[in-house]
């Protein structure tokens, strides 16, 4: 595998490059407990199929603690900037890499572009973790991206490093400058928060739930409850709460976090959202926080930008429209039905409103309107992106 010679400059973000070379066999040492965690993590991620976020926190748990942060930011990094540090890798390559080696690269130069790790312990570490017939290789190949200066990127979507078609559509629909600050956000770490009862919470959904405006004595309904965060939150202000979900081990997730914040009127049941087993007309607020693409959330889930398709896009829209049927059969006259997803795009929310119900009055900033629901940007409050729409049902005499 040979390698060619790129632009000369500054990468981004990056100080400058500092002189690295092979280790010799005599003076070879173990790799950062961090770095091999991540390199493993990504193996089976890129090339195996794993979910990220399930993956990594299971093995960054048996590193010491000093080591999860880096392992952590290396993984998820690593995976959303895929795109990216293929572009700058590929500079110096004359035929595509076999993936163990295609993996390794990846790792050295998300270092050297986004962590801002000194060239030299970037590419030592990373050629430590390269087997013998890849160490020349991957030392020479970033090497030249350390001192090759910053991609002269082809696109928006290559820098961002995003899927071409992800780009296009949140152009589309959001317009260039809040599309491109939304992707832009959804690169970075999320932050954590936590609520009042120490479950961890993005803020984005904890207002969800508060704009179901559950009350004492409200039954309450969420038909997609899993992991319980929503269904959780509202039962701190309704009488009773129902959280149901398909999957039965999901199911089992809920009643988890039900027993582990020792609530005592969050009721748990196994039911697919799109015939649940519930009396129609019964019930004062249900809330549908429907599976959907997740364009809104991508930081939190950093393989999900390469997994979803545009025609998962329609397929998911179709299926909200059946639960949201589903859902509008169970609320009382005068009731409230709440539908939110963590996505951005119409087709899974404003182009589901079929006007036959009043809509809620919109929450303020940093919500803006969004047809006749709301939506946030992740730019807009460190948050998740999430559209919600609230429709209240005409009362028995015919009033909203």
């Amino acid at each position: 595998m040979a390698e060619r010679a790129g632009a000369p400059g500054r990468g981004p973000g990056r100080p400058p490059a500092a002189r690295a070379t092979t280790a010799t066999a005599g003076t070879r040492r173990a790799p950062s407990p961090a770095r091999a965690t991540a390199y493993a993590a990504l193996l089976r991620i890129d090339h195996d199929g794993a979910y990220a976020n399930l993956l990594v926190p299971q093995l960054v748990g048996h590193l010491p603690e000093r080591e999860r942060p880096l392992a952590t930011d290396l993984a998820y990094g690593t995976t959303r900037m895929r795109r990216a540090v293929d572009f700058a890798v590929d500079r110096f390559l004359l035929k595509p890499p076999p993936d163990e080696l295609r993996t390794l690269l990846r790792l050295g130069a998300y270092q050297l572009l986004y962590l801002r790790v000194p060239a030299h312990a970037a590419v030592a570490e990373t050629v430590e973790l390269a087997p013998p017939r890849f160490r020349g290789v991957t030392n020479a190949v970033l090497r030249r991206i350390a001192t090759g200066g910053e991609p002269l990127w082809p696109d928006q979507a290559t820098r961002l490093s995003y899927p071409d078609w992800l780009v296009a559509r949140l152009v589309r629909e959001l317009g260039e400058p809040d599309a491109l600050a939304a992707l832009a956000r959804m690169n970075e770490p999320p932050p954590v928060t936590v609520r009042d009862d120490g479950y961890v919470q993005d803020r984005s959904s904890q207002w969800v739930a508060g704009l179901v405006e559950a009350r004492p004595g409200d039954t309450v309904v969420d038909l997609c409850a899993a992991p319980g965060g929503k269904a959780t939150a509202l039962a701190g202000s309704a009488g009773f709460v129902v959280a149901s979900d398909r999957q039965p081990h999901r199911a089992r997730l809920v009643a988890d976090n039900v027993r582990r914040l020792a609530l005592g009127n969050l009721g748990v049941v196994v039911a697919d959202a799109t015939a649940p087993p519930l009396r129609p007309a019964s019930v004062d607020r249900v809330l549908l926080d429907a599976p959907c693409s997740g364009l809104g959330a991508l930081r939190r889930r950093p393989d999900a930008r390469w997994r979803i398709t545009e025609g998962d896009i329609a397929e998911l829209a179709a299926l909200q429209a059946r639960m949201l049927a589903s859902a509008r059969d169970l609320v009382r006259p005068g009731g409230l039905l709440v539908y939110s997803v963590c996505t951005l795009t119409a087709a899974e929310s404003t182009d589901l409103d079929d006007g036959r119900w009043a809509a809620a009055a919109c929450p303020a900033e940093p919500w803006r309107p969004h047809g006749r629901g709301a939506r946030i940007l992740p730019q807009d409050a460190d948050t998740d992106g999430m559209t919600v729409l609230r429709w209240r049902r005409p009362g028995a005499d015919g009033r909203a």
